[in-house]
């Protein structure tokens, strides 16, 4: 007779205990079983823009599914999306690839993670700059890899020196995963300081570049050039990741793509044939019509989060304890919350963290934001502000109630 496991602890594998839930998708859930209980909150976690897909890009959806382009492709994606996305870097970026260099994903999230499990080896160290987005680093220890994290500070503008990634190279490190614009703080890193990076990494040939540039379309005050243009030699080892999620409102059609060595897109293509398999074929043909038709969408969508960001920083600077920097790209602000920290809520606790403000936040202001602890950046907080003008407002206006409440 069989004896059944009764322990859940015999079944999972021991590195389900480094892994932690992804704070945005937990913040997420604890908003909607907040709403579902009647209460109103004022969420200022989600990373997804508030506005709609494109009429354009949903119609050809739609035509595609009509004409039957429901079926499975090819891993690496749809010849039309995969020439497509070569058009974009050309155009865009000025970088030129074969399509044996390129890839389709179901998000950029998960060519992050495939690119990370095609590479790394045991004891492998992927250097991640901080504040970082917060799944970079259990995507790596999920690898087998070790994170190496370098701390940035708002007086450096939340990037890292390259003589500080000079120092934290080693022949252990792999991979250095930069994202720019960044989550969580929205800077960007100038051409003379990718220039200075890049050549770190021409001295270090076995060093891989992986950029994140999810957010490229949301540069608000100098246009936004990739690091991969500045060497062509690291270009070689670099892979660079997008997606249409973002700069076209995409973020639940689950489409990415990347631009790589023709050997790490094929390891990768070969991970996804045997996981997802491929990416769902409408959402390619929709991201076909993202990346080739009018692209004055996303020109006005760079236009109303620059608009929203113009609001909020002012609002949130005029917060006693709050001091807020202007990001420069993507759709956050990330204010230091440290004037808060030892300060006492109504009922006598001491805001101890940046867990505990945005905890008192939420239960006192009915204002969800998210922790900076969980970006590598303790004593600040993330606010999205890919919401309308109104919301922003409103939310500012309940934090800035609560904390005038603290003594």
């Amino acid at each position: 007779m069989t004896t059944m496991m009764t322990s859940t602890g015999s079944l999972l594998a021991q590195r389900m205990q480094w892994i932690k839930a992804s704070p945005s998708m937990a913040a997420k859930k604890k908003v909607d079983t907040l709403r579902a209980a009647g209460k109103k909150i004022v969420d200022f976690t989600i990373g997804e823009p508030d506005l709609a897909t494109p009429e354009h890009i949903a119609n050809a959806a739609v035509q595609a599914i009509r004409h039957g382009a429901t079926k499975y492709t090819a891993s690496a994606g749809v010849p039309e999306l995969l020439h497509a996305v070569a058009q974009k870097f050309e155009r865009e970026n000025g970088l030129r690839y074969t399509t044996d260099q390129l890839i389709v994903g179901t998000g950029a999230k998960q060519l992050i993670y495939t690119a990370l499990a095609a590479s790394l080896n045991d004891s492998d160290e992927v250097i991640i700059p901080a504040p970082y987005w917060v799944s970079y680093p259990d995507m790596v220890t999920l690898n087998g890899g070790k994170p190496v994290m370098l701390a940035s500070t708002a007086e450096s503008g939340f990037k890292v020196t390259a003589a500080q990634l000079e120092q934290a190279i080693n022949d252990k490190t792999k991979w250095l995963l930069l994202n720019s614009p960044n989550n969580p703080s929205g800077s960007m890193y100038t051409a003379a300081e990718f220039r200075d990076i890049a050549a770190v990494l021409e001295r270090h040939p076995h060093v891989y570049l992986m950029i994140d540039e999810i957010y490229e379309h949301f540069s608000y005050d100098a246009a936004y050039v990739s690091l991969a243009t500045y060497s062509e030699t690291l270009r070689e080892r670099t892979l660079v990741v997008n997606g249409v999620s973002k700069a076209y409102a995409m973020t639940g059609w689950r489409i990415g793509y990347a631009a790589g060595p023709a050997f790490l897109i094929k390891a990768m293509t070969t991970l996804i044939s045997q996981t997802t398999s491929c990416a769902s074929e409408p959402s390619q043909r929709a991201a076909v019509a993202a990346l080739t038709e009018d692209q004055a969408c996303v020109r006005e969508a760079c236009r109303i989060f620059r608009e929203r960001r113009d609001v909020i920083v002012p609002l949130l600077n005029a917060i006693d304890g709050f001091v807020c920097a202007v990001p420069q790209g993507a759709f956050y602000v990330f204010p230091s919350v440290k004037g808060l920290l030892g300060k006492r809520t109504p009922d006598g606790t001491t805001l101890a963290t940046d867990l505990d403000v945005v905890h008192y936040l939420l239960d006192h202001a009915g204002v969800a934001v998210l922790d900076g602890t969980a970006y590598g950046t303790p004593g600040f907080i993330r606010i999205s502000f890919a919401t309308n003008l109104d919301i922003i407002r409103e939310g500012c206006e309940k934090i800035a109630s609560a904390c005038s409440q603290l003594v």
